[in-house]
């Protein structure tokens, strides 16, 4: 079945209901064994062990097999958006989430801070500086580059080594590959244009990015800019549409509150710390049907591949996993948007850990939540699509279908 007729078969058998579904989302959750373990299997986590013996558990697959998601991607197919259909450009997402206007003439594009030292990239994260150092960083940048040729160029703070860029002009398309190489110890690599269409824009990224290395020539580690996720506007199926569900957003990062945002969820003022979460749950619980629930240290400390607090981050979460089932959410999934495991200290293909808690699953075959008890779990390896058709399900949401 294509995305069209799978998204079309749901949205016809949708109904609206009472009950109320939780979406938990540990960014980058798949991990690999370090002496014989997984952060997961490592981490304390009582609740969400207790948890598996009253679930169902499996694996999903973000897009295919073999192949490495960004979030974007990863987080659309758990909303039960194709991403082979919708390709999502990072810099839309992180502009939204930021809360920036973008119109028709706009392109925008993510970019993180970093050291390039004899046109080596050394650090892609400039050293994860604070969000204050950065912002600093980027008011410099404002006051020296305002325009590339006949494009006006804005620059917006994003969170820690991150910020935004908006190019605003005439004949700007983000048919552009991303002018970063994806890994420290490698060369500067360049904007591309992937169409004539937009050979302009390449021209106008790497004029700025030339720009930006000498404005921040004597900055000690912020001293250039990687740009990826050149992308307009698209336009999307909202969630509502999809799925008559009145769905909030509860996630820190920008990117994440863009992904929601592009789907139409409404993001709620979260604070910084998975607690902040916890608290604005019970605080809009009585006011949606639906939560997305975003942990994002998951993903950064196997960026980092420190194994060790990313297990932290996992027993942190454990905590909140409690409040939350003090709620009583009629449906509750735990999974990750894709792996991240420390021993690569980037997103890898893994298949990612899925539970799935509703009092209408096949409990009492698993005994914790982990890469390997969900390989062998009762839901079995599953496209990450399959995610919300099956949350609607267990929360008595979809209708039969056929006589």
């Amino acid at each position: 079945m294509n995305s069209v007729d799978r998204q079309q078969v749901i949205k016809d058998l949708v109904v609206k209901t009472d009950s109320k579904i939780v979406l938990l989302v540990m960014d980058g959750l798949g991990d690999l064994p370090k002496d014989g373990k997984t952060p997961l299997q490592a981490a304390y986590k009582p609740h969400m062990d207790a948890l598996a013996k009253e679930s169902d558990l499996g694996q999903s697959v973000p897009v295919l097999q073999g192949v490495t998601p960004g979030s974007g991607p990863g987080h659309l197919s758990l909303f039960g958006y194709d991403s082979l259909k919708y390709d999502i450009g990072r810099g839309i997402l992180e502009a939204l989430g930021l809360g920036i206007k973008v119109d028709k003439k706009d392109v925008v594009a993510r970019g993180n801070f970093a050291t390039i030292k004899d046109g080596i990239i050394v650090d892609r994260r400039a050293g994860r500086p604070s969000s204050e150092e950065s912002k600093k960083i980027v008011e410099i940048l404002s006051e020296n580059i305002k325009k590339i040729d006949d494009v006006d160029i804005t620059f917006y703070p994003g969170k820690e080594h991150r910020l935004v860029v908006k190019f605003t002009g005439d004949g700007l398309f983000d048919e552009v590959t991303d002018a970063d190489p994806q890994r420290e110890g490698s060369p500067m690599e360049w904007a591309k244009a992937t169409n004539p269409d937009s050979e302009k824009m390449a021209n106008i990224v790497n004029k700025l990015i030339k720009e930006i290395g000498e404005v921040l020539k004597d900055q000690p580690k912020m001293n250039f800019a990687l740009l990826r996720g050149f992308s307009k506007h698209p336009l999307l199926p909202s969630f509502e549409e999809n799925y008559k569900l009145k769905a909030a957003a509860i996630a820190t990062y920008p990117m994440y509150k863009g992904l929601a945002k592009l789907v139409g969820m409404e993001v709620l003022e979260a604070g910084q710390t998975i607690e902040d979460e916890v608290e604005t749950l019970k605080k809009v619980w009585n006011d949606y049907d639906f939560f997305y629930f975003h942990v994002k240290k998951t993903d950064s400390y196997g960026e980092d591949g420190n194994f060790e607090e990313k297990v932290k981050v996992i027993e942190n979460t454990d905590k909140a996993v409690k409040e939350i089932l003090n709620l009583k959410p009629d449906v509750l999934i735990i999974t990750g948007d894709h792996s991240t495991p420390a021993l690569l200290k980037a997103h890898s293909w893994h298949p990612v850990p899925v539970l799935l808690y509703s009092k209408y699953v096949r409990k009492g075959l698993s005994v914790s939540f982990d890469e390997y008890e969900c390989a062998k779990g009762t839901l079995g390896t599953i496209s990450a699509l399959d995610i919300m058709p099956l949350a609607l399900a267990n929360a008595l949401k979809l209708e039969k279908y056929g006589a």
